[in-house]
């Protein structure tokens, strides 16, 4: 049997190669590309590890909180995967593009396994000029002030998303943490009525291109009247008027009724990821 061969670290020598891979797929890799624009690649800057295969990096894949694989074939992901079986697993998920996360899981499912879910097609959405229905004018920038009232809608979208409270098992100071974060540099925002936060959304990661939303949440009791969609144009409106970048998200493929109102925005489908949940 020929031996593949290994995943190498990379570092600021292959900046330029790195930066090349990319811009080659600027929506898919919006949150590898943030990370890499503001840190460079050392792995205490980045927040993680930048993994190439190849010579010309046919294969690329970011570990870290996430171990997202963007680039590669079957031989790429068995070399990824053999790195990451080399040492304690760090990520809690893998995630996408759809072809690379789901070549990457089975190689590693059998001493990571079993999964607590695989989303095997989520489809990745895109809008790149002005919403097609009218932006909420009450969605803004949530003020570093009002955190306390911001963080149990942010606790209550990841609770229904991801399945798990971020605020148990010692996590809650690490989610308060990246929640102040988004908002201190401008990336969360909501509609308050009455002082609770109807609706929010987040511009999860902002490389020089593209946005991605994420964290998109509408309070039970407003569902179905059309603020969240409203709001997600009004977020949209902002990355693509005022910061003159391609807003993107992706969407699991059984939210119909999320997936609908991406589409009545505005957003068209460019392609589909896959995350696996741990």
């Amino acid at each position: 049997m020929l031996k593949v061969a290994g995943a190498r670290l990379l570092d600021e020598r292959d900046a330029n190669l790195v930066r090349s891979v990319l811009e080659s797929a600027p929506v898919a890799a919006c949150m590898v590309a943030a990370r890499v624009e503001e840190a460079g690649l050392h792995p205490l800057r980045l927040g993680g590890e930048l993994w190439g295969h190849g010579d010309r990096l046919s294969g690329l894949c970011f570990s870290g909180a996430n171990l997202v694989p963007l680039r590669g074939g079957p031989d790429a992901m068995r070399a990824f995967a053999d790195r990451a079986l080399r040492r304690r697993r760090v990520c809690s998920s893998l995630v996408g593009p759809s072809e690379q996360v789901l070549a990457l899981w089975d190689e590693v499912e059998a001493q990571w396994g079993p999964a607590r879910e695989v989303r095997a097609e989520q489809p990745l959405m895109v809008l790149s000029e002005r919403p097609r229905l009218e932006p909420d004018p009450l969605v803004r920038q949530v003020r570093p002030h009002e955190l306390e009232r911001y963080l149990p809608a942010a606790v209550a979208m990841f609770t229904e998303e991801v399945g798990v409270d971020p605020s148990t098992d010692g996590g809650a100071a690490g989610y308060r943490a990246r929640v102040a974060d988004l908002i201190s540099s401008g990336r969360a925002f909501a509609r308050f009525e009455d002082g609770q936060v109807v609706f929010k959304a987040e511009i999860g990661a902002l490389s020089s291109t593209v946005g991605q939303i994420q964290g998109v949440w509408t309070h039970p009791e407003r569902r179905g009247t059309g603020l969240g969609t409203a709001g997600t144009a009004a977020v949209a409106d902002r990355l693509v008027r005022e910061l003159g970048r391609t807003a993107s998200l992706y969407v699991n493929d059984f939210n119909l009724a999320a997936r609908a109102a991406y589409e009545k925005v505005g957003f068209r489908r460019v392609g589909e990821f896959a995350t696996v949940l741990l």
